[in-house]
C-alpha cells in the first residue's frame, strides 16, 4: 500500500487536531449552555409553580371546595399541567388525568412530608420538570413544566456546533495544505534541480538566499553539485585525452599491420590467420576510441541549425548501402526542415542503423515523423527488462552475446542515447508490429 505524501500526512495532522481542539470546545460549550439554560428553565418554572400554588392555596382558603374550578382559575400555558393531591386524591384541571402517573414516588414522599422540591422527568418521551409545594397538611400542589422547546432549542444548538466543528476541522486542513505547500517548496526547488542535474544540466543550483532556513542544504546541494561537475568533466576529460593519444599509435599499428596483410599469401595458415585477427582487433579498437571521443565530446551544447530530414534521412541509407524502400517517405504533415544538431542526430540515426545491420537482422523501415526518427529491424526484439538498461555504456544485448565478444563496442545506443538527451529528448524501444524490434528517437522543440 502507497504511503501517503508529506503535504497530505500534515493537512490531515492539521484537520485531526483542528477537529479534536474544536469538538472538545463544543462539547464544553453545550454542557456549560446546557447546565444554564435548565438551570434558569428550572428557576423560572419554580417561580412560577410557587405563584401558582399561592393562588391555589388562597382559593382553598377562602373556603372554595371545588378543587377543579380552583385551578381552572390559573393562568397557564399548553406547556403546563398542574394537579393537586388532596386527602389521597388527585384533582386535574384538564381531563389528562392520568398526569399524576408522571410524578416521582419520591417527590411525592418529599412534598407529604412538607418539604417542596423539583425533579426533572420525562412524559411521553419529551423531558419536563415536576415542581412541589406543599399547601396544606393534606393537599400538595404540582405542576409539571414541559421542557419540549428547550430541547428543541439544545438539539438546534449541537447542530449548529457540530457544524462548526466540522467547518473548523476543514479550515484546519486546508491551512495545513497552505502552510506545507509554502513550507515545501524549498524542497521542490531542491528536487526540480536534482532533477535537472540527472537530466545533464549540470550548471543546475540553488540559491542560497532565497530560504534562509535551508542556507546550510542550499550550499551542501551547490557543493554536491559542483564536485560532481568537476568529477564528470575529469571524466571525460580523462576519456577523451586517453583516446586521443591512443589514435596516433593505433594509427601506426593499423599501417604496419596493414603491409603485412597485403603480404598474407605469402604467410602459413596459422600467421595468415592471427594476421587477421590482429586487423579485425586493430579495427574494433579503432571504433571503441572513436566512440569514447564522441561520448567525451556528448557534454557539449547542442549547435542547432536548419537541417533537411529527408536530406540526412538519404546520406544515412547512402552510407549503409539500404536498399530502396527501406527509407520511407516523409509525411505531408510534417516539415522537411528541422532546427537540429544535424551531425549528431546523422550519427544517432547511423548507430540505430548499424545496430540493425549488426543484431537485428537488417533494417526494414527507416522513417521521420513530427519530431520523431525510428529504425524497424527484422531481429527477434529485445526483451523487456533490458530495454533500458540497452542504452547503458557497455551494455550488450542477447542478440550481441549470440554473435561473440567481438562484435561491437557496447557504446552504440549510449552515443544515441547522450545525443537524444542533449536535444532535450529520449530513445527508447518496442516490439515492432508484425516481430522485430523498433528504435525511437524524441526530439522535443525539431521544428524551427
Amino acid at each position: 500500500m502507497r504511503r501517503a505524501g508529506l503535504r497530505t500526512r500534515v493537512s490531515a495532522a492539521f484537520a485531526v487536531g483542528a477537529l479534536a481542539l474544536s469538538a472538545c470546545v463544543t462539547l464544553v460549550s453545550y454542557e456549560q449552555t446546557r447546565s444554564t439554560l435548565f438551570r434558569e428553565r428550572e428557576r423560572t418554572a419554580v417561580r412560577a409553580a410557587y405563584f401558582d400554588a399561592s393562588i391555589v392555596a388562597a382559593g382553598l382558603a377562602s373556603g372554595n371546595r371545588n378543587v377543579a374550578d380552583v385551578l381552572g382559575s390559573l393562568d397557564i400555558g399548553a406547556d403546563r399541567y398542574v394537579l393537586v393531591s388532596r386527602a389521597g386524591r388527585w384533582y386535574a384541571r384538564s381531563a389528562d388525568t392520568d398526569a399524576h402517573a408522571a410524578v416521582p414516588a419520591a417527590l411525592q414522599e418529599m412534598a407529604n412530608g412538607g418539604q417542596a422540591g423539583a425533579q426533572r422527568i420525562r412524559r411521553d418521551g419529551v423531558p419536563a420538570l415536576v415542581a412541589a409545594v406543599p399547601l396544606t397538611e393534606d393537599a400538595v400542589f404540582y405542576e409539571i413544566v414541559t421542557l419540549r422547546e428547550l430541547e428543541r432549542t439544545l438539539q438546534v444548538l449541537a447542530l449548529v456546533l457540530a457544524a462548526v466543528a466540522i467547518m473548523v476541522a476543514a479550515g484546519g486542513a486546508a491551512v495545513g495544505w497552505y502552510v506545507t505547500r509554502h513550507a515545501l517548496r524549498p524542497l521542490a526547488a531542491v528536487a526540480g534541480a536534482a532533477r535537472g542535474i540527472a537530466g545533464g544540466d549540470l550548471d543546475t543550483r540553488l540559491d542560497p538566499d532565497t530560504e534562509p532556513d535551508l542556507a546550510q542544504l542550499t550550499t551542501s546541494f551547490n557543493h554536491m553539485a559542483d564536485e560532481l561537475a568537476r568529477r564528470l568533466q575529469r571524466d571525460r576529460r580523462f576519456a577523451a585525452d586517453v583516446s586521443h593519444e591512443l589514435r596516433s599509435p593505433l594509427q601506426t599499428l593499423a599501417a604496419a599491420v596493414s603491409v603485412v596483410d597485403r603480404r598474407r599469401d605469402d604467410l602459413d595458415d596459422r600467421a595468415a590467420a592471427a594476421v587477421t585477427l590482429i586487423v579485425d582487433e586493430i579495427a574494433r579498437f579503432q571504433e571503441l576510441v572513436s566512440d569514447l571521443l564522441e561520448l567525451a565530446r556528448s557534454d557539449q551544447p547542442v549547435h542547432r541549425e536548419l537541417t533537411d530530414i529527408t536530406e540526412l534521412l538519404a546520406r544515412v541509407a547512402r552510407a549503409h548501402r539500404l536498399s530502396d524502400g527501406v527509407v520511407e517517405t516523409l509525411p505531408d504533415d510534417v516539415p522537411p526542415v528541422w532546427k537540429v544538431d544535424a551531425r549528431r542526430v546523422e550519427q544517432a540515426l547511423s548507430n540505430l542503423v548499424e545496430n540493425a545491420v549488426r543484431y537485428g537482422g537488417g533494417p526494414v523501415a527507416v522513417r521521420a515523423g513530427r519530431c520523431f526518427l525510428e529504425v524497424d529491424d527484422a531481429g527477434s526484439g529485445v526483451p523487456a527488462e533490458i530495454r533500458t538498461s540497452i542504452f547503458d555504456r557497455f551494455v550488450r544485448g542477447p542478440a550481441a552475446n549470440d554473435r561473440g565478444a567481438g562484435d561491437g563496442t557496447g557504446l552504440g545506443l549510449a552515443i544515441v542515447a547522450e545525443h537524444a538527451v542533449a536535444h532535450g529528448g529520449s530513445v527508447t524501444v518496442n516490439d515492432r508490429p508484425g516481430g522485430g524490434a523498433r528504435f525511437r528517437i524524441d526530439l522535443p522543440e525539431c521544428l524551427p
